[in-house]
């Protein structure tokens, strides 16, 4: 069996000293997209943070690609190759959409790399070609995230990970952001999703994990998750 991409085991994080992340463990394998649905104040994004070196582990461990991480900085977590589009979206308004999605590229040397993931990210979103010279300010939100998740794809990341894609998005641009997932999936990216439109986002996934208060309370494919009385009950209001 091919190794895991990311092997979470048992971690723990507080902010301060309260626990907000209770031995927490989760695993993403070559080609998978996972999701992790829960409510606000789950500490799904402090998970992400966590990953990404951005708030502390005190206990348990990361792996990525079978090499411990916990303990790296952002940048150099980045610099394995994996990459973070916070829900935030971070990005420079005053800057141009192309500038934008340079920065992304920061770690790479190879400047015919940098020219494909360019036109990597133009492919995937045609009107960002169209706007490159205008300011990221400009933009519509949904425009702006997809700056943010082609900034993100710019570095050639190993693994994906995005945190509420789709927050604040008018219907018709959740779904134009959740397809873009779809494409992603498709070109064979490792993806960790997290998303607060759960019955969409369990229909892309492979596999799923529900988180509450810190602590994962069932796992399983997003077919079975669909299906499960808890994920009905607590997140489709069936």
């Amino acid at each position: 069996m091919a190794e895991h991409i990311l092997q979470v085991k048992d971690i723990k994080v507080r902010y301060s000293s309260i626990p907000v992340i209770h031995g927490l463990s989760l695993t993403v394998d070559p080609g998978e997209t996972v999701c992790v649905v829960g409510a606000n104040g789950a500490g799904k994004s402090t998970f992400l943070k966590a990953i990404m070196g951005a708030v502390r582990v005190f206990d348990g461990e990361i792996l990525f690609q079978s090499r411990e991480i916990q303990d790296l900085n952002t940048e150099e977590v980045v610099r394995i190759g994996i990459t973070y589009v916070p829900e935030e979206r971070m990005l420079f308004t005053a800057l141009s959409v192309e500038e934008n999605l340079l920065l992304g590229a920061y770690t790479l040397n190879d400047k015919d790399r940098i020219r494909e993931n360019l036109q990597f990210v133009y492919g995937l979103f045609p009107i960002l070609r169209d706007r490159r010279n205008q300011a990221a300010l400009t933009l519509s939100g949904g425009e702006q995230q997809m700056v943010a998740i082609g900034r993100g794809l710019m570095s050639n990341p190993r693994l994906f990970m995005m945190d509420e894609p789709s927050l604040g998005l008018a219907p018709r641009l959740v779904d134009e952001v959740l397809d873009t997932v779809r494409r992603l999936k498709q070109e064979g990216i490792n993806i960790l999703l997290v998303e607060q439109n759960v019955r969409e986002a369990l229909e892309i996934a492979d596999r799923g994990y529900v988180l509450q208060t810190g602590r994962i309370v069932q796992e399983g494919s997003g077919e079975e998750l669909l299906k499960s009385d808890t994920v009905r009950q607590a997140f489709l209001g069936i």
